[in-house]
């Protein structure tokens, strides 16, 4: 795991203004991204999509688009131009702080002009339940990046180069999924549904050598002309998943150095993240989805939640080297197809949870950090109103107690439903340690042991005013308020 006691943030949502301006709004935050202690920034897809300048980056279209050529209804993207992203990067390499990309490689969309050829229909709730005999179909599957004019990359995607997609321009109504002529649904992915290696558009072919070869050459393309510290591997649970390890490989011989990646494999079902994480060998670090689950059934759940549970069947503690630990992202917050919501009063505790414990890479959300408001159409069919709080100065006195005082030993006090602890330590080279205590019900105290004797300490959150004093042992009383977290720290 990268930056043993590093912080990424995740520097976007799926909601921000489709003005072209985050990579410009990246660059003057920078200084305080850095001053606030994060070493690291997860960027989202820096390269074109389906809907030009109004795409989040996920309906992929040309990865060799960043910013710079007339496609798709716009030069820049949703974030910006070129210029202003390769701008933003080199102040951020300036500042120390590390770059992970948005990467996705399991689909396209935005096809240039369509093809025809065989496939056959498949279920789409049972990709393997045939739905009926192999048929000409046509679909937008030939990309020639006309705007481009094959700068950087002459190569066009046809059918060949994709296994499946769900579109039949001569049978426009069909809910299947069409798997074309001579391809087979990768076994290396998810269960769900049978085999869940068609997410949507038209699914890459990752076995195919061409494609292998094009998306290998796109890596050396992009670490030349971006760089990158990381990467994030988009809906890892649809691709076969010997291919990361492949790429990662070939990058980081290119690159000659270590190349961080984590993945989005987005199961509460902790046995496929392991299995994942077998089959690449822990090569590549997962979002924890079952901690970020617990966290939203906690925050609904009130004191009925057991607390002393809250980190079962999770990927932090079965695999903490592996998990890089989250409250919420793009996809779980209101409005959005993964929507799970950590209540608003709970993510001061959630954020105490993975920022001041020693297991665990953290990330902390761009809509919590600043706040946001955004409207959109719920499943229902209604406009909503939707607005994210900011809870900044918590993580920031959080993310400053992290780099001072959450070092050596850790103690944990998890024996209680509502109310819950740990201590840490301190070493040598950062003396002291901390007390956390937190309680999803009444106001509760936890008996915990610290490495100062007869000491005072106080609660950084300010959430409690009185001091607390350790015994001639190191132990002491320390409290939570009601539905809060106070975290204590010596004099």
């Amino acid at each position: 795991m990268e930056n043993i006691n590093g912080v990424m943030m995740q520097f976007f949502h799926w909601y921000n203004a489709p003005d072209g301006s985050l990579w410009n709004e990246f660059k003057k935050e920078i200084p305080s991204l850095v001053e606030a202690g994060f070493t690291a920034v997860w960027l989202p897809p820096a390269y074109k999509g389906a809907a030009g300048g109004m795409d989040v980056g996920y309906s992929v279209y040309d990865m060799y688009d960043l910013g710079e050529f007339d496609q798709k209804g716009s030069v820049r993207t949703k974030y910006g131009t070129r210029d202003e992203l390769l701008c933003a990067v080199a102040e951020a390499r300036r500042a120390g702080i590390h770059i992970y990309w948005d990467v996705v490689l399991n689909h396209r969309m935005g096809g240039d002009e369509e093809e025809e050829f065989t496939a056959t229909p498949y279920n789409d709730e049972n990709r393997n339940e045939q739905a009926g005999e192999p048929r000409t179909i046509k679909s937008y599957t030939h990309y020639t990046f006309p705007g481009r004019k094959k700068k950087y990359s002459e190569m066009e995607w046809h059918w060949w180069h994709f296994t499946s997609c769900d579109y039949d321009a001569n049978n426009p109504d069909s809910n299947d999924i069409f798997l074309f002529d001579g391809k087979e649904f990768d076994t290396e992915v998810d269960l769900e549904k049978g085999s869940f290696d068609y997410l949507m558009g038209c699914d890459v072919d990752v076995k195919n050598e061409e494609v292998k070869n094009e998306i290998k050459h796109w890596g050396e393309w992009f670490l030349d002309t971006v760089g990158m510290d990381g990467v994030r591997f988009d809906a890892v649970k649809h691709v076969q998943a010997g291919f990361f390890p492949e790429w990662l490989d070939h990058v980081r011989n290119y690159a000659q150095r270590k190349i961080f990646a984590v993945g989005e494999y987005w199961s509460y079902e902790i046995e496929a993240l392991h299995h994942f994480i077998s089959v690449t060998n822990g090569d590549v670090a997962l979002f924890d989805a079952p901690l970020h689950r617990n966290f939203s059934e906690a925050s609904k759940a009130g004191n009925s939640f057991d607390m002393s549970a809250i980190f079962e069947n999770t990927l932090v503690k079965n695999e903490p080297e592996l998990a890089v630990t989250i409250v919420a992202n793009h996809d779980t917050q209101p409005l959005q197809a993964l929507e799970s919501v950590v209540e608003e009063w709970f993510k001061p505790l959630a954020y105490a949870l993975i920022l001041l414990r020693r297991e665990g890479y953290p990330c902390v959300f761009y809509a919590d950090y600043y706040g946001v408001s955004y409207e959109d159409v719920g499943r229902d069919g209604n406009t909503y109103q939707i607005e994210i709080l900011c809870h900044r100065k918590t993580i920031d006195d959080l993310m400053r107690v992290r780099g001072t005082h959450s070092y050596g030993d850790q103690y944990d006090y998890f024996d209680h439903p509502n109310t819950i602890g740990w201590t840490r330590l301190g070493t040598e080279e950062h003396p002291g340690g901390l007390a956390v205590v937190l309680s999803n019900g009444e106001a509760g105290t936890k008996r915990m042991e610290t490495s100062l004797v007869d000491h005072e300490f106080y609660d950084v959150l300010g959430n409690i005013d009185e001091v607390i004093r350790t015994d001639s042992e190191g132990w002491a009383e320390f409290r939570s308020n009601a539905g809060s977290v106070s975290v204590w720290l010596p004099r």
